[in-house]
């Protein structure tokens, strides 16, 4: 009886960690069309997963955890935008990934922007709606942050 009990309690916690999972989008032409389809902006993340402190701090401490999931699902399509030092990352990652870097300005890392993306006769255009970074506080800090951004939005 204690094996299935067990087993039970085992599979439920799979169940509600996969379902927390959220994708991220690496190719911003595909977050591009799904954000214009489901009318959500665009919460690119700029990060240096393998090396970067401050990345990986907001990571663990906001974008890992069941608030965040919970906003992000119902409020932005997330693409994460990465700049490792020790990952591989195909030749065309690497280059859109340089192109939106140089486009959005960003110079440290962690850099959070917020963005509806529109793409006319092939090119891709952004209309920032403003950029954050690490906030110290938790999730209820950073989403509040956020959620100033996506107000916003719908002015």
């Amino acid at each position: 009886m204690k094996k299935i009990i067990v087993f039970l309690l085992f599979t439920f916690c799979v169940i509600e960690v996969q379902a927390q999972e959220l994708k991220w989008f690496t190719n911003v032409k595909e977050a591009v069309a799904i954000g214009n389809k489901e009318k959500k902006p665009l919460m690119l993340f700029f990060t240096g997963s393998d090396w970067c402190g401050w990345c990986i701090r907001l990571q663990k401490e906001v974008l890992k955890t069941p608030e965040f999931a919970k906003w992000a699902k119902e409020n932005v399509v997330l693409v994460e935008l990465d700049y490792p030092r020790k990952q591989y990352q195909s030749e065309e990652i690497r280059r859109q990934n340089a192109e939106l870097q140089q486009a959005f300005g960003v110079q440290g890392y962690p850099t959070v922007f917020f963005a509806k993306g529109v793409t006319k006769n092939g090119k891709t255009n952004f209309e920032g709606l403003g950029s954050t970074g690490y906030v110290a506080g938790g999730p209820a800090a950073w989403l509040a942050v956020a959620n100033g951004f996506l107000a916003q939005k719908k002015k």
